[in-house]
């Protein structure tokens, strides 16, 4: 035994062990996002429960189940439930009823003592709304332009529903959407025109007939609007709930229409990967519980892209500096020090320092030399996209600098004395020799960042995340890309509907599906950054050896 001890063994077989372990963890904590996150699309079966209480009173509920668990019978002894003798649980089920203009709350526990008939019909749907969330229940009656028609017409309706959205999307958002931003800019170039006293009568002539052009093509573009609806409200689809009561639903709300307990496998998997297509490219809805998360994807992955693009120079150029220009001084040390210490600083008090300097003083300061017009609403002096960037740079700069320093360490002190002794300058011996050979460990230090960037959510909330962007930081209007636009993040929208959304049980499945997302997009951007550090080491490789 002793000599196994020394042999060194036990510790490969610890190391193993802790490998194992660290990596069975990892695969199962992705099992269970993965697991719960994609079963929040598939197809639920829907059922009708025939109840009766225990003051013999009949009820019908109609709906999904989310959910059962095991209720001690102890804890059930206020409701006098008529019980075997030996029994000590009793199953609750999580029922999704919806309905939420018949009913208060989206969820309701029911016993399943109080179940006297479970059936599936065939008939039944499910119609998924743009507000008050699902409704269940069966099809009255389809209403077409005023006229009652066949309920075998419903996927034409639907199809002429998705149609008129497209076109009242578009109108609002791009073309009613760029007037505005067009009178507003109009708005604001009289006002600096005035601030300067430049503002002449034919400026102001010019302005005006630009307005009155813009405000001509404005009530165009909503009479076209107010038809579309007008065309849209006139369809319309009657539902028998499941007290029996008929509610009219407009087809303008109605985003699609299922009958889960006609489809067979190949149907649910179709309709399960468009659940997943309207989750990566639709916008949120109903406080963020519905809908998809388009605009917190997009946010995400603005935000980590110019992140990088600010961090990486700037942390190769310091680890440049330290490694190869500074002295051997305490003032070196010092720096040192320094930059260790910033990676152990809580990222929330970045988020104060980016707050304080970057916004209020930075922005503000912007704000009163270039866009006095704007005051006192904020343009750059208040949260946004790239004061976001900018804090999480300075968050993720001690990462780049030590990877880099530690890949400029590495590389032979011979390699710089030969390129110097065959005339190079050292700007060239560092441009063309040490940079390519040490651009592996850059990578490895701008991928660690990308992974501590992409997961903060601390920080963003005071320098730009919001829960509800209504404009992307990108669009057609000049100059495109809008950098004092606050933004939606994946991170801060799993925080959201997880701890914040007034129905914590409908968005317990969305936050895990987020929760998935997030991870995928890290690991495409790790994965992104690691083949480009990969393929940057089998090109310098000969040059290094």
């Amino acid at each position: 035994m002793n000599t196994w001890f020394k042999s060194g063994s036990p510790w490969v077989w610890l190391s193993a062990g802790g490998v194992s372990i660290s990596l069975i963890s990892v695969l199962g904590l992705l099992w269970l996002i993965a697991s719960k996150g994609l079963s929040y699309f598939w197809p639920s079966e829907l059922y009708q429960f025939d109840m009766l209480d225990e003051h013999g009173k009949q009820s019908v509920v109609i709906g999904e189940i989310y959910d059962r668990e095991q209720i001690p019978v102890s804890q059930l002894a206020h409701l006098n439930l008529k019980l075997a003798k030996d029994q000590e649980v009793i199953e609750r089920l999580l029922v999704k009823t919806g309905n939420r203009e018949l009913v208060s709350l989206d969820f309701r526990w029911i016993l399943s003592t109080n179940i006297t008939k479970t059936s599936k019909p065939k008939d039944l749907a499910v119609v998924e709304r743009r507000t008050n969330g699902n409704f269940y229940g069966y099809i009255d009656s389809l209403v077409l332009d005023g006229k009652p028609v066949d309920t075998e017409k419903l996927p034409e309706l639907l199809e002429r529903v998705e149609q008129f959205q497209a076109e009242i999307e578009e109108l609002q958002k791009v073309d009613i959407g760029a007037i505005n931003y067009q009178l507003e800019s109009l708005r604001l170039k009289t006002k600096s025109l005035a601030l300067k006293d430049k503002l002449t009568v034919s400026k102001q002539k010019e302005i005006d007939d630009e307005t009155q052009a813009l405000k001509e093509e404005y009530q165009t573009l909503e009479q076209n609007l107010m038809a579309l609806r007008d065309q849209i409200s006139r369809d319309h689809i009657v539902m028998r709930a499941m007290d029996g009561q008929l509610v009219t639903i407009n087809f303008e709300h109605i985003l699609q229409v299922n009958f889960n307990n006609q489809l067979g496998f190949f149907d649910k998997f179709a309709l399960f990967l468009s659940q997943i297509g309207g989750f990566l490219m639709d916008d949120p809805r109903e406080a963020n519980t519905e809908g998809g998360v388009f605009p917190a994807i997009f946010g995400t992955v603005l935000m980590v892209l110019l992140m990088t693009v600010i961090v990486s120079p700037f942390g190769v150029i310091a680890a440049i500096y330290l490694h190869e220009y500074a002295g051997k001084n305490a003032l070196t040390k010092l720096l040192r020090i320094a930059v260790i210490n910033l990676a152990g600083v809580p990222s929330i008090v970045y988020g104060v320092f980016g707050l304080g300097f970057f916004v209020y003083m930075v922005g503000g300061s912007l704000d009163q030399l270039f866009y006095p017009e704007a005051l006192p609403s904020p343009t750059f002096g208040t949260p946004g996209v790239l004061w976001s960037a900018i804090t999480l740079a300075i968050l993720t700069l001690p990462v780049v600098i030590v990877s880099t320093e530690e890949g400029l360490s590495r590389i032979p002190s011979a390699m710089r004395h030969g390129s110097l002794a065959l005339g190079a300058t050292k700007a060239e011996t560092l441009w063309r020799i040490i940079l390519p050979i040490a651009s592996p460990a850059i990578m490895t230090g701008i991928i660690l960042a990308i992974a501590r960037a992409a997961g903060e959510v601390a920080p963003l909330m005071l320098v730009g995340v919001v829960k509800m962007a209504p404009n992307l930081p990108l669009d057609g209007n000049f100059p495109f890309l809008h950098l004092d636009r606050k933004f939606m993040h994946l991170g801060f929208h799993i925080y959201d509907v997880g701890f914040q959304s007034p129905n914590v049980e409908a968005a317990r499945p969305l936050v895990y599906a987020t929760a998935l997302l997030l991870v995928t997009i890290i690991v495409a951007l790790n994965m992104t950054a690691v083949s480009i550090r990969n393929k940057l080491r089998e090109r310098y490789k000969m040059l290094e050896h």
